[in-house]
């Protein structure tokens, strides 16, 4: 293997503390949108740990796939797959049963201009869904975008503070969260509202957008100028143990990493390690899209991989050739609009 491979596989490796966690959770799990950005990885995480904790239980994975290669991929890793379209009744119908669901499925980017189907795959499909799994256990994905913006010294806001989306993708996400929260108390389905900012992997993500810019002397527009992140291994091992922390009403939880990151800071420390002048645009604004995640460190601890670690592997990354996925987050976006 190269010494990228070399370097993937050692982050695909589950801690003792999933490993564990996955034994306790009885029965088979399903990942509903496996074909997305977090979905692949997830799955083959899960895989590893259900491997090395010696159980038999299955992941399986449905999507659309659309982009080729990912149903091969996955099933390689001992991953079941399903092609299935989720807003169409019958493929929804025809799914198997399993006590744990994972809800990956949504849309963010091009929503601007396809409002409809945005509400559609955001906000009606999850009771679609909720009522075929009703029976089950559900992690239902979703986003720190339902927060508003917050001054930059605020520490982030926390899962108690009161919703108010920028922008219609924003608003469609907390449409998703109201309808499984409704469906969690009508049918007593234990839920989880996962709300995620912004995860970190080696193709795609903030920071590779960020060195992408310092590499390419590209100006880095610092209008917004704090972020909070966390590696994707760790975001995902968390969705996974989420499972036995599901509560009826859902319980809801933000997953980032501890840090209030300064964009200027770390467009600095890029241009440290590849010798490059970082160059800027426009001044901070006070405020920013920042959440506070201390409730999930307390139940989970703090993210394995740091800060400095993600830093020094997406310059190893962009250095030494990796593939990227060519999905921007937009988290300069300002407007909601996606």
């Amino acid at each position: 293997m190269t010494d990228l491979e070399v370097l993937e596989q050692e982050l695909l490796k589950p801690t003792d503390a999933l490993i564990n966690d996955i034994a306790k959770i009885d029965g088979d799990i399903i990942l509903l949108g496996v074909g997305g950005k977090m979905g692949p990885s997830m799955a083959k995480l899960a895989r590893r740990a259900i491997t090395q904790a010696g159980i038999d239980k299955k992941i399986i994975g449905i999507s659309r796939f659309s982009e080729a290669g990912t149903r091969e991929e996955l099933e390689a890793d001992g991953i079941e797959t399903i092609s299935a379209d989720l807003l169409n009744e019958k493929d929804l119908a025809a799914l198997p049963d399993a006590p744990n669901i994972i809800y990956l499925a949504g849309t963010k980017f091009g929503t601007t201009g396809k409002e409809p189907f945005t509400w559609a795959m955001n906000s009606y499909l999850p009771g679609r869904v909720a009522e075929r799994y009703k029976d089950s256990r559900i992690v239902a994905f979703s986003t720190g975008n339902v927060y508003p913006f917050t001054p930059i010294g605020s520490g982030g806001l926390s899962e108690d503070h009161v919703p108010a989306p920028v922008g219609e993708y924003g608003q469609s996400c907390l449409g998703r969260e109201r309808i499984f929260q409704y469906f969690s108390e009508r049918y007593q389905i234990p839920t989880l509202i996962y709300r995620l900012n912004y995860a970190i992997d080696l193709r795609y993500g903030v920071l590779l957008e960020i060195a992408k810019s310092v590499n390419e002397g590209r100006a880095i527009d610092l209008t917004t100028g704090s972020v909070n992140v966390i590696w994707q291994g760790d975001a995902n091992e968390i969705a996974i143990r989420s499972l036995l922390h599901c509560e009826v009403p859902a319980n809801i939880l933000n997953v980032t990493g501890p840090e209030t990151l300064s964009v200027k800071w770390v467009a600095e420390q890029f241009g440290l390690l590849m010798n490059k002048e970082p160059l800027f645009v426009n001044d901070p604004q006070p405020n920013a899209l920042l959440s506070n995640a201390s409730k999930a460190h307390k139940l989970f601890g703090y993210p394995r991989v740091t800060v400095r670690d993600m830093i020094e592997m997406t310059v190893a990354w962009l250095q030494g050739g990796g593939k990227m996925i060519n999905k921007p987050t937009h988290f300069q976006e300002r407007k909601g609009q996606f």
